[in-house]
């Protein structure tokens, strides 16, 4: 609590350049109602400061190697305030805009700074949700298609290409990744997934599988007359009738 009884509002400052993160720092101590609970040079540290420290309010950057800010809203797993603080409003403008979440384009003063941190304690008074995940896929559109998909495990985050993906399960309110042998289980519908994936590699052979072409080694009907795809490492999944027309289409069966 502060001397005049507000809580404090805990905040991560997430940028790659020590330079930024040092006058985001001193911006913020001049404003007596904000702590700094963490300060991230990446997006994994980001993802581990959320896991952990569970801040209410995120200062992200959008540009940073590892994991970009995008990235990191998928990780994150759960409505948490968010401010992008980056030299690239064509990545942020947009997002914000639709969801309106504030944004801030270096190089920014003291006072554009403490306006975006009222406005992000004022939705917090309030009570406002604010749908991360949907402002990070709001945020990517027209981006293309990702080539690469993440699955926070606790702290740790596993970078899965998606070339390396086998096929993708829904498993209640989660879906599971198969990639060499293992399995990744992420958060996330189905749908969601093919969305974000080539339509041209990945093909929905059931309500719930997701294909990657290349590892289907053909088609079968087994003993009671379904269709099964057969995979390259000798795996059996179930293809739907409305799958299997998806699969003629692109195959040019």
């Amino acid at each position: 609590m502060t001397s005049d009884g507000r809580q404090r509002l805990r905040v991560a400052i997430v940028d790659d350049e020590d330079l930024a993160r040092a006058v985001v720092r001193e911006y913020l101590a001049e404003l007596p109602d904000v702590e700094i609970v963490a300060e991230c040079a990446n997006g994994f540290e980001a993802v581990k400061a959320v896991a952990e420290l569970r801040p209410d309010l995120l200062l992200l950057d959008v540009q940073m190697p590892k994991l970009n800010g995008f990235e990191v809203l998928d990780l994150v797993g759960r409505d948490v305030a968010v401010i992008f603080v980056t030299a690239f409003d064509r990545y942020a403008l947009r997002a914000f805009e639709v969801h309106a979440v504030d944004y801030l384009l270096k190089p920014f003063s003291a006072e554009r700074l403490a306006a975006a941190i009222a406005r992000a304690r004022e939705r917090a008074g309030r009570g406002d949700k604010i749908p991360v995940q949907a402002l990070a896929e709001t945020a990517r559109t027209g981006q293309g298609f990702t080539g690469r998909i993440l699955v926070r495990d606790g702290p740790r985050v596993h970078v899965i290409a998606v070339a390396s993906i086998d096929y993708v399960q829904a498993q209640d309110d989660y879906v599971c990744f198969r990639c060499a042998g293992k399995d990744y289980l992420k958060e996330q519908t189905l749908a969601d997934v093919e969305a974000s994936l080539d339509p041209a590699r990945f093909v929905r052979i059931h309500r719930s599988y997701l294909l990657n072409l290349d590892r289907l080694a053909r088609v079968e009907l087994d003993a009671r007359e379904n269709r099964i795809a057969i995979l390259t490492d000798g795996g059996r999944l179930p293809v739907s009738r409305a799958g299997y027309a998806r699969l003629s289409a692109i195959l040019g069966e």
